[in-house]
């Protein structure tokens, strides 16, 4: 049997890929090699999920390869029309996020309900100002993806007593559907964006459904930044519109410098960072080793991407 090519897309540290040792031929690509090397790969990984070059060099001549995984929960990087029409089948790495992100979430919406963000800033003038908090059991949160992602984070924030509304796709048991998003986020607390990025979901949170928001809610977006009119967020915290927002995903990233992101009061930036904890990398690798061991024994896939709708279907 020949053995097959493996082509990496990716920068240090690079994927352990243990058992797999012997048994493929390992080639490594960045974005300016990526479409010289495509045709000779039999499985593509893209270790760098946050390179767009995929999307550039599939449409190129020549040969593709047959499965394409990103270590990533997201596939908006990767998708570009030739891709999705093609029978190379793409898969990704659902499960590996799940815990962290929603245990993230939970410290986010913590840290507003118990003001620690002015905690910190007092203890930093050396200010002594008692304050009353917010209970987080009986608020209420809508949270928007109904994939993993959102039901980790309805779950953890359920068991913190907070009242959770599901919002995905289409409407089924336990999840509402779009058109109870508006109802819903008039009545939470706390609204958590955690949707895939496709062309109904870019841009929906924009000034109108912002401001469909009580003034005493808070925003988190842990799904991707497209999801968000950024220039529309930042004048509803600035307005006080809404009563503050937390951000692990923009528009561009890593985010400017000079972006007054960084400097608004009522708003936390964190360098999309949620879903990576201590061995993240090693989880990945591991996933993808057994991946490539159903794929070679010819067997079915898990995690395959519908690459129509840009998410793993069924959830």
């Amino acid at each position: 049997m020949t053995t097959p090519t493996l082509l990496v897309l990716g920068t240090d540290p690079l994927p352990r890929l243990g058992r797999l040792t012997g048994r493929v031929r390992v080639e490594y690509a960045d974005e300016s090699t990526l479409a010289d090397r495509l045709p000779s790969a039999d499985v593509l990984l893209v270790w760098d999920f946050t390179s767009h070059a995929v999307r550039a060099a599939w449409p190129g001549g020549g040969p593709r390869p047959r499965w394409v995984h990103t270590a990533s929960a997201g596939v908006d990087h990767l998708l570009c029309p030739e891709l999705a029409a093609s029978d190379t089948v793409v898969t990704n790495a659902r499960g590996i996020f799940d815990g962290p992100i929603a245990e993230y979430v939970a410290a986010l919406v913590l840290a507003f309900a118990k003001d620690l963000p002015r905690t910190l800033e007092f203890q930093r003038e050396r200010t002594w100002r008692h304050r009353e908090t917010r209970r987080l059991a009986g608020t209420r949160a809508c949270v928007v993806g109904s994939g993993p992602i959102g039901r980790a984070v309805a779950g953890t924030l359920q068991a913190l007593g907070v009242t959770t509304a599901l919002v995905g796709r289409a409407p089924r048991d336990g999840v509402h559907g779009p058109e109870d998003l508006d109802r819903l986020l008039a009545r939470a607390d706390w609204v958590i964006a955690a949707a895939p990025l496709t062309e109904s979901t870019r841009g929906m949170f924009d000034a109108r459904r912002l401001g469909v928001m009580q003034p005493s809610a808070y925003f988190v977006n842990v799904g991707r930044g497209q999801l968000v009119v950024e220039e529309a967020l930042a004048e509803a915290v600035r307005q006080r519109w809404i009563a503050g927002a937390a951000l692990d995903v923009f528009e561009v990233e890593p985010l400017p410098r000079d972006s007054p992101l960084w400097r608004l009061p009522g708003l936390i930036v964190s360098p999309h960072m949620s879903g990576d904890t201590a061995g993240w990398r090693d989880e990945l690798g591991a996933q993808f080793v057994e991946l490539f061991e159903l794929w070679a024994a010819g067997r079915p896939l898990v995690n395959v991407v519908d690459k129509q709708r840009g998410y793993v279907p069924g959830h």
